[in-house]
């Protein structure tokens, strides 16, 4: 394992450097990026002087991340019932979360987690957000990923895969586009979580997603990033979405792949060392994900092209600067992570901040860079599906077996 210790870490004096100039004009979104800055540095600055007396700073809150997950898989406060049509969702934030840390729940837990979202699943096929809800394609990702992250055969079971591809049609648009459920709106989530769905359950046929790159494309902004649809703002979301659905389809090529490396690479905080989701936007611990999971496609495509262009054990972002911020910033002592100081905690935020944490110490399966305490170490996810690599795995080895519905 390459161990990244302390010395190797950004100095408070160099990242004070990276301090944001407004030039003499200030403006609103000015002053938010300064405020936020000195929330960093505050950050920053108690972690330097930590550093000093206890060599393995920073370190990962394991024990108590493991907490926070455990007890919001099965209470949340008031203030979550917005989330009602969502609960897949939690489920999922909550396992994976859990299942980077390396931690297991009882055999009894699971097989609750897997009847709760078997609840969730339409007679017409695909997962609403809650028991009962009509069937939506962002909380069908999200229940998918749930139960192969569980990974039991019961759990595997109850995923009707011969309905799940009939909703798929039911919602593919003429043009190839997917709309997110029935009368709902068209994104680029929609064809990314049908195929990344489609490919792991082991459904994809090529007449389903015939045309969906050639729309994907369109979706690509004059910035170089993808937006939730052609003619919109590029976004991280969206454009992981964007990347990985070409990817996975074999159509990176249709895209313009130096436009979107130029805007990705532009994503990443200077001083923070976190991820944007947008231009001239504040830093957000869940795009250490959205972003920095992109960067893992975008690293595959051009060693494909031209392997001199990449180092073969380097990602095109500043790794050890993402660790950085997720564990020095957006860590809380009670447990759960954060978008940024300030900010209460959340699963969504604790799982993607968790997500982008392994894709910084994961440059291979075999090298490791880990910022900090070895403890840090976290499991790899498949950036397809942001499930571990061992749950991907174990799924498709499962539904490989399976014969592909022939729907249409």
């Amino acid at each position: 394992m390459a161990e990244i210790g302390a010395e190797n870490r950004r100095t408070l004096a160099q990242i004070r450097a990276e301090r944001f100039d407004n030039e003499g004009h200030s403006t609103a979104s000015s002053e938010e990026q300064e405020q936020v800055e000195r929330s960093v540095l505050t950050q920053y600055d108690i972690y330097d002087k930590r550093a000093e007396v206890d060599e393995e700073c920073p370190v990962l809150l394991r024990q108590k991340h493991i907490s926070f997950l455990k007890k919001s898989l099965t209470h949340l406060p008031g203030g979550f019932q917005c989330l009602d049509s969502s609960r897949p969702w939690l489920v999922y934030w909550n396992v994976h979360a859990l299942a980077l840390l390396e931690e297991s729940l009882m055999s009894e837990d699971y097989s609750s987690l897997a009847g709760f979202l078997a609840k969730c699943q339409s007679p017409n096929g695909g997962f609403g957000g809650g028991p009962g809800q009509m069937p939506h394609l962002a909380c069908t990702y999200a229940a998918v990923n749930a139960l192969c992250t569980i990974g039991t055969k019961e759990a595997f079971n109850v995923i009707n895969r011969e309905k799940l591809q009939q909703f798929f049609w039911s919602v593919r648009q003429p043009d190839g586009s997917f709309i997110m459920h029935q009368n709902g709106e068209v994104d680029v989530r929609g064809a990314y979580c049908a195929l990344s769905v489609a490919k792991l359950t082991n459904i994809y046929t090529p007449s389903l997603f015939e045309g969906t790159a050639e729309w994907i494309v369109r979706c690509q902004s004059y910035e170089g990033g993808f937006s939730a649809c052609p003619g919109m703002e590029a976004h991280g979301g969206y454009s992981f979405c964007g990347l990985a659905t070409l990817f996975m389809l074999g159509k990176d090529h249709l895209c313009d792949i130096n436009a979107f490396t130029r805007w990705i690479v532009n994503r990443q905080m200077r001083l923070e060392g976190g991820f944007q989701g947008r231009t001239n936007k504040l830093v957000d611990a869940c795009y250490s994900f959205w972003q920095g999971g992109a960067f893992l496609f975008l690293h595959n495509i051009l060693f494909r092209e031209n392997k001199t262009v990449v180092s073969a054990d380097k990602w095109l972002f500043n790794q050890e600067a993402l660790q950085e911020y997720v564990l020095m910033c957006c860590q809380l002592a009670s447990g759960g992570l954060i978008d940024k100081p300030g900010k209460p905690r959340d699963a969504y935020h604790t799982c993607y901040a968790l997500s982008g944490l392994s894709i910084a110490q994961h440059t291979s399966l075999v090298k490791k860079c880990v910022l900090g305490s070895k403890s840090n170490l976290l499991a790899p996810i498949h950036p397809m599906y942001n499930i571990t690599v061992d749950s991907a795995v174990k799924s498709m080895k499962y539904f490989e077996n399976l014969a592909v519905p022939q729907i249409s």
